[in-house]
């Protein structure tokens, strides 16, 4: 019997310890007792971290939609597979069975077909957290199309890059989305996305907020009629294990965001694995993950992980905060969620509109509570466990990335026992080192390390989309033989890690990972101003918040502050999104920089947090009066 179900301290470890020394068995045999193979593989792994190339299952053929619906077909067709939540609470939910996804999956995919989408053509889809979502990814894997998730709340900039950088044949959309109170125009800012997209030969559009939208004849469709007409039985074209799945941009420090490429067989064992054991899925739960879909949290774990498990996943349209804060409480009193998965930045929101909201539901129902997205500091974590999981439903705080496919450090609840600000211990099979700036191992309880992983996992991405070198230059080349996170970490005596930051300039604000260099870019574009520099300062609901410093040019003319701070963050709105805005804009006559021209990042990030007790030696600068000068100016 493989180990797929971990239930105690001592059996994690013995899991732990069997998938160090032979990964390969190990993972064969989860792979060969849990899943639907059409033909088995002729080799687990192959491997080679310096190319680097990573092969799992080579020689496999599958298709991971026919893991995530069709084998459940015969023990549970009527179990609800997706519970569609709505942003509207008088709307009503909506349960759709297993043998409903089936079809409504499969008609979708033959629409897909209809339009001349083959194996290996890119769609992207920009659309709100409504079932289409989940059910177009899921079409586009049936058929073998490579999907291309971008995140609803981006630019027509923003979505653009994207489109063009994987030249997507097809764009998916709504008419609009719903957030709150508010509606979004999102074939609009389509409509201005696709004037510099040659590549996007059809549009299909979902309606959802019934508003009259521009129709472009011959490029777009309304999705329900051609649903409407299509067969609802679709065979599953047969992949390989290393056939893509998906690309999913994340950002980069610098230049333009990163085409991260998941591969099939790997993506599907590892993401499914990790769901089992680190939210405990029984049989009759119903398991809840906040994130959106736009994400890589939601492509594991509210679509893959939880269907490949035969779960019941809630996906959730709406916000925290509509109609009042108490809506995250309401959806688990009236669903009777077990397991809830959120982030931080939603945990201190919540936590500063006090316990009244909690005290009016009843949460009994909850077993295991999770944190994604960036570390929990310790005051979010307390709230969480004391008023939402009664001190009696374990918070796994779960740290992992867009290009490691899978949650990669955590708890397993009932038996890792929790400390707060810490992911704890590595999960089944991934080998962590924590290594100094000369590459050299930390010793534990010493100093902070830059986190790396010294052995492939199932769920490693695979490239970057057109740009492998890039791939091999951002995380295989500053240390040899690993991959290396970005991240820097601290190792306590037990061998609990605790994340302690980025190591290069992306900052996670609100869970969201930003990268400087593209805000700065954007801000430049501004007429008045001659640079920029972004850093991260610490805020009580986002995690973090942007600060920027900006220099002006000296035009003669005194421009009104105020403005320019709202044209700066409407820039900034237009080329990223509105996720991207700063929260503080100090005019600046210059920026502190060495001699060879760099922008001592390092100075501004402590000027930012108020905390200019040791700013090391400024003397070295290019303009050391120019520090002086910023923290006079430094905004409360």
């Amino acid at each position: 019997m493989s180990h797929y179900h971990i239930k105690h301290l001592e059996e994690y470890y013995q899991v732990y310890r069997k998938s160090i020394r032979n990964p390969e068995i190990f993972w064969e045999e989860i792979a060969e007792e849990h899943f639907m193979w059409r033909k088995k593989w002729d080799k687990v792994l192959d491997w080679d971290f310096s190319k680097p190339e990573i092969k799992w299952f080579d020689g496999a053929k599958l298709n991971i939609t026919e893991n995530c619906i069709d084998r459940h077909l015969n023990t549970q067709a009527d179990k609800t597979a997706i519970l569609f939540e709505p942003n509207n609470p008088d709307e009503g939910a909506e349960h759709i069975s297993y043998k409903q996804l089936h079809e409504r999956v499969c008609r979708f995919a033959n629409v897909l077909k209809s339009k001349g989408i083959q194996k290996g053509d890119r769609v992207c889809i920009y659309l709100p957290m409504i079932p289409e979502l989940a059910i177009s990814v899921l079409a586009c894997a049936r058929i073998g199309a490579i999907h291309s998730v971008v995140f609803a709340g981006f630019s027509a900039n923003a979505l653009a890059t994207r489109i063009n950088d994987a030249e997507c044949k097809m764009l998916i959309t709504s008419d609009g989305s719903y957030r709150g109170q508010k509606t979004i125009d999102l074939k609009g800012i389509v409509d201005e996305a696709l004037e510099s997209c040659a590549s996007v030969e059809s549009v299909l559009v979902v309606q959802r907020i019934k508003s009259d939208v521009n129709m472009k004849s011959g490029r777009d469709e309304w999705l329900q009629p051609l649903l409407d007409q299509a067969d609802k039985t679709c065979e599953a074209e047969i992949m390989d294990a290393e056939d893509p799945l998906f690309i999913l941009y994340t950002s980069g420090s610098t230049g333009k965001p990163k085409g991260m490429v998941h591969t099939t067989a790997g993506y599907m064992v590892y993401t499914a694995y990790t769901f089992k054991n680190i939210f405990q899925y029984k049989d009759k739960d119903v398991y809840w993950c906040t994130a959106d879909i736009g994400w890589i949290t939601g492509h594991s774990y509210i679509v893959y992980g939880p269907l490949c498990n035969g779960a019941t996943t809630v996906m959730f349209e709406g916000v925290p905060n509509y109609p009042d804060f108490g809506r995250f409480w309401d959806i688990v009193e009236k669903h009777k969620v077990n397991q809830f998965y959120t982030a931080p930045t939603a945990i201190r929101a919540l936590a500063k509109e006090g316990i009244e909201h909690i005290e009016k539901h009843d949460l009994s129902t909850l077993k295991v509570l999770g944190t994604v997205g960036e570390p929990i500091n310790e005051e979010a974590w307390h709230w969480y466990d004391d008023n939402v999981g009664k001190r009696k439903s374990p918070i796994v705080d779960t740290w992992w990335q867009t290009e490691t496919g899978g949650i990669m450090i955590s708890p397993i609840p009932f038996a890792t026992p929790t400390k707060p600000t810490y992911a704890t211990l590595p999960f089944i099979g991934i080998q962590p080192v924590l290594m100094d700036e000369d590459g050299k191992p930390v010793k534990a309880n010493q100093v902070d390390g830059r986190l790396c992983i010294k052995f492939p996992w199932p769920s490693i991405a695979r490239s970057i989309w057109g740009d492998h070198q890039r791939y091999k230059n951002t995380y295989f080349s500053a240390f040899k033989n690993m991959y290396f996170t970005g991240d820097a970490a601290f190792r306590d005596e037990v061998g609990y890690y605790r994340i302690t930051g980025r190591v290069d300039d992306v900052i996670i604000v609100s869970g969201h990972n930003l990268g400087t260099a593209p805000i700065e870019d954007a801000i430049n574009e501004h007429p008045a101003v001659v640079e920029s520099a972004i850093v991260g300062y610490t805020h009580d609901v986002k995690g973090n918040a942007l600060y920027g410093y900006i220099t002006m040019k000296d035009t003669g003319e005194s421009r009104n502050q105020d403005n320019v701070r709202q044209e700066i963050n409407q820039i900034i709105t237009e080329q990223i999104g509105p996720i991207a805005k700063l929260d503080k804009i100090q005019f600046t006559k210059g920026l502190p920089k060495t001699r060879s021209g760099k922008i001592m990042r390092r100075i501004l990030r402590k000027i930012a947090s108020n905390d200019t007790s040791n700013l090391g030696d400024t003397s070295t600068l290019l303009n050391p009066e120019v520090v002086e000068e910023i923290i006079k100016g430094y905004l409360k």
